[in-house]
């Protein structure tokens, strides 16, 4: 395990920096002058060769790439372009409050998606099953920013049961204002998570396995509960690890509209803005993190299988 732990950090090495290579590209090659976006439209040239030489855009390309790499390194992304923060504190900052929202908001969604599922899976091919099935359809073809508009119109606006929008760094008083964006976390999420989960089980339970239960006698609840679930962990597993990277770089419309100051507003801003060193800082990271996450998942696949080996 730590032979294999080890290859797969050494195998990120070359990964990261084309991660790096071509992020850079995109930013400061392909899309074009970042010193005339950061000066602004109507900059004079004399304005861009100042803001050139301030963000050190005025050196080669090769001394810029390796100064992208150096920051990359030290976990010093520089200042951002809007706020002139620096971006590591931004992050620090922000990762708390993103938090706040998306790891409640995700986990309660496991939960009920799994106990739909597995209640679906017990009635299966009866009127529940469709029943619930052609509602989590319904539910997935609505557009997330219904969700947002319309629950925050109609608990916050009409009703008056959660402010529209706002955060406080108490950690006691934030609840208030994350209630309803929980809400419509779980709301938008809850649809396709059912429809995944029951897919799992409903191939689980036709495998050799359940028939074998079935037929030593054991009840159709105890097969559900004690072989299906159990044997279908890997790919739960999978979906639910693969999925936290995004929880910690935040719900980009949820904090936007109501304004919690997590990371994914830091990238709807740094997006409106132009702020290329933001943007280029939290492409990295989130490449990182998927990378980080997907090691620690086949990882998990050994814990709850000892018959996966690992290569």
């Amino acid at each position: 395990m730590l032979k294999y732990v080890l290859k797969r950090l050494l195998y990120m090495i070359p990964i990261l920096l084309g991660v790096t290579l071509i992020t850079f590209l995109l930013f400061n090659v392909v899309g074009g002058d970042p010193a005339l976006q950061a000066a602004g439209r109507y900059a004079t040239p004399e304005q861009v060769q100042l803001v050139k030489a301030e963000l050190g855009l005025d050196r080669g390309l090769p001394a810029q790439y390796l100064f992208f790499v150096k920051q990359i390194v030290s976990f010093d992304f520089g200042r951002s372009w809007s706020t002139k923060q620096t971006i590591s504190k931004m992050i620090m900052d922000g990762v708390g409050a993103s938090l706040s929202l998306t790891i409640p908001a995700f986990f309660l969604t496991v939960f009920l998606s799994i106990s739909i599922a597995l209640l679906i899976a017990y009635f299966r091919g009866t009127f529940v099953d469709r029943a619930i099935f052609v509602i989590c359809l319904a539910a997935i073809s609505l557009s997330s920013l219904v969700y947002i508009l319309y629950m925050q119109y109609y608990f916050s606006f009409q009703l008056g049961l959660f402010p529209i929008s706002g955060w406080s760094p108490d950690w006691l008083e934030r609840w208030e204002y994350l209630t309803l964006p929980i809400f419509i976390f779980v709301s938008i999420s809850l649809g396709g998570s059912v429809i995944f989960y029951r897919t799992i089980f409903m191939d689980e339970i036709f495998q050799d396995y359940v028939r074998t239960a079935r037929a030593k006698g054991l009840s159709h609840t105890a097969v559900l509960f004690k072989h299906i679930l159990r044997n279908a962990l890997i790919p739960i597993i999978t979906i639910v690890v693969i999925e936290m990277p995004a929880l910690i770089l935040g719900s980009l419309l949820l904090e936007s509209y109501f304004g919690i100051p997590g990371l994914g507003g830091m990238i709807f801003q740094a997006l409106q803005s132009a702020d290329f060193p933001v943007i280029k800082a939290m492409t990295f990271i989130s490449a990182f993190l998927y990378m980080i996450f997907q090691l620690i998942s086949d990882v998990l696949y050994v814990v709850v299988d000892p018959k996966v080996q690992l290569k």
